[in-house]
């Protein structure tokens, strides 16, 4: 027996259906990396994703195929997510600041077959052309006038194309882990999952969106699809802001002139934006919420904004879970707690939203109490997390009950509120992307003169965490730091660049012969770098 309701596909169209029937006047706004500014509807993004989806059709897109984009926050590339995924395809969003071989790796797993990407990064296509086997057209969205790219793609399309229509749980959108452990992975998200996953995102206890609202993301919409806000905003109508720099006084300029109300980066621009206003006695505007994730928010920057009126989601999540996990959101009795214990919960990770489950486990996979005290490797499931990596790269992503490991080492209190408190692997995270530690020791083993080589994270006030590379020369070597680094900068990208390189006798060993991580982690637990006062 079924019931007698309406059958509605959870398809992500229908967003984009209902901003530009119900909110087709709301404003997005695009500022350039030229600092040229451009204005835009929801309306007329959907004419333009219509317009797109026919141009791509007629290149021969077919469902399922992936289009590719290598670009910064603006309104043509927010065009392309819709138009791809209206045309049947997926859209496979690149992270510019991989390395080369990175570059070149995801794009023919992937098997993209258009690429879009901004004039900004166009150095980075043209050195890469050649290695990318499956790419055949090259689109730039902001091409000069009279040149061929996305405005000349678009112009003689018409605007009545009908959306490809199929089952929710179709593909929709592909993303690459930052490869913490060997090739970056794919994660492909369903039309099912990412309207869900949006409808979690408008609600209070999340990033608390309606249609009063004017959402700056800062997190690129090439890092865990800015966090879902290109699908979430257009539910409720929210004004979208674009830019293409985060530099704080365009930030700053930005909050003020177009009355931002939400934002939501990772630590490391907020830094950047606190020592600005601190030292420029520059306003914030309308600012009155902000999501911080990626890494863990420092509690003075949590304390800073709380001083100014300013409400922070504490975010925690994953490229494998569409990202949002859990956000720390005022619980009940709130308004009793004193401004202390209000920090002491926000600095934590937060709740789960409905859609997430969270349990943790001790080695032997047996599920620990949620008392607060036990500790133990922690695992999430739910409709927008990740079962089963793109291609099968990897195997399955989830265990056979269900239940995904994400790699880190957590407390779960009984009001609900998960802590990390560890990582399970040897990850770096600097400013909220992950730096390989493996990748990074092997590029180093790789350099004349050097024995073997341990990369770990060591305190860094502004970057959360920076890689100290430790090596041990070959017999009678005498290879320089200069030398090692000017090696790495050929095979890594540049921020992954070790900030300091310690030469050492020997580095300690398991009995398997494989580096002893949680020995040099402990070891240099309290290293500070040259330069950083403790």
């Amino acid at each position: 027996m079924l019931g007698g309701m309406q059958d509605w596909p959870l398809r992500v169209m229908r967003i984009l259906d209902h901003a530009e029937r119900e909110h087709g006047g709301r404003e997005i706004v695009s500022l350039w990396a030229d600092h040229s500014q451009t204005r835009t509807t929801y309306a007329g993004l959907a004419r333009d994703a219509r317009r797109l989806a026919a141009a791509l059709t007629r290149l021969g897109l077919k469902r399922g195929d992936r289009v590719a984009t290598l670009a910064m926050n603006h309104s043509r590339h927010m065009a392309a997510w819709y138009g791809a995924i209206g045309a049947g395809g997926v859209i496979h969003t690149i992270n510019p600041r991989l390395f080369d071989e990175q570059l070149a790796y995801i794009a023919n797993h992937a098997e993209d077959r258009v690429l879009f990407y901004d004039a900004a990064f166009a150095p980075i296509v043209e050195r890469l052309k050649p290695q990318w086997r499956t790419i055949e057209h090259f689109v730039c969205f902001d091409a000069p006038a009279g040149e061929d790219g996305y405005e000349a793609l678009i112009a003689g399309e018409a605007d009545g194309f009908a959306w490809v229509e199929g089952d929710e749980r179709e593909p929709c959108m592909l993303c690459y882990t930052s490869g913490t452990t060997g090739n970056p992975k794919g994660v492909l998200y369903e039309h099912r999952s990412t309207l869900l996953h949006a409808l979690t995102e408008i609600s209070p206890d999340v990033f608390n969106l309606s249609a009063r609202s004017v959402a700056l993301p800062i997190v690129p919409m090439f890092h865990a699809a800015a966090w879902g806000l290109p699908f979430a905003t257009p539910l409720v109508g929210a004004k979208l802001v674009f830019s293409a720099d985060y530099t704080p006084d365009l930030m700053c300029r930005l909050f003020a002139e177009e009355k931002v109300t939400h934002s939501a980066g990772v630590p490391t621009v907020w830094l950047a934006m606190i020592a600005h206003v601190e030292a420029t006695g520059a306003e914030l505007g309308a600012l009155r919420h902000v999501t911080i994730g990626g890494s863990a928010a420092p509690r003075a920057m949590i304390e800073w904004f709380h001083a100014r009126g300013i409400d922070v989601g504490h975010a925690w999540g994953m490229t494998e879970m569409s990202p949002i996990g859990t956000v720390g959101a005022p619980p009940s009795g709130w308004e009793e707690m004193s401004p202390a214990d209000r920090l002491a919960y926000v600095c934590r990770q937060g709740r789960v939203p409905f859609g997430v489950e969270l349990r943790i486990v001790d080695e032997d996979g047996q599920v620990l109490p949620r008392d607060g005290v036990a500790s133990g490797r922690l695992q999430a499931r739910g409709p927008w997390i990740v079962k089963q990596y793109f291609q099968d790269e990897g195997g399955p992503a989830a265990a056979a009950d269900g239940w995904f490991d994400t790699g880190d080492v957590a407390i779960l209190h009984p009001d609900g509120v998960m802590q990390i408190t560890d990582r399970s692997k040897d990850v770096i995270k600097s400013g909220g992307e992950w730096i390989s530690s493996i990748d990074l020791e092997n590029a180093a083993v790789g350099c004349a003169g050097v024995a073997e080589a341990a990369a770990v994270g060591v305190y860094h006030p502004k970057w959360d965490e920076r890689p100290l590379l430790l090596v041990v020369r070959k017999d009678g070597a005498e290879v320089t730091a200069e030398q090692i680094l000017a090696h790495l900068a050929g095979h890594v990208a540049k921020w992954w660049l070790p900030d300091e390189i310690l030469f050492v006798d020997s580095l300690p060993h398991t009995a398997t012969g494989k580096l002893l991580k949680t020995a040099l982690r402990e070891q240099y637990r309290d290293y500070r770098l040259a330069g950083i006062a403790a």
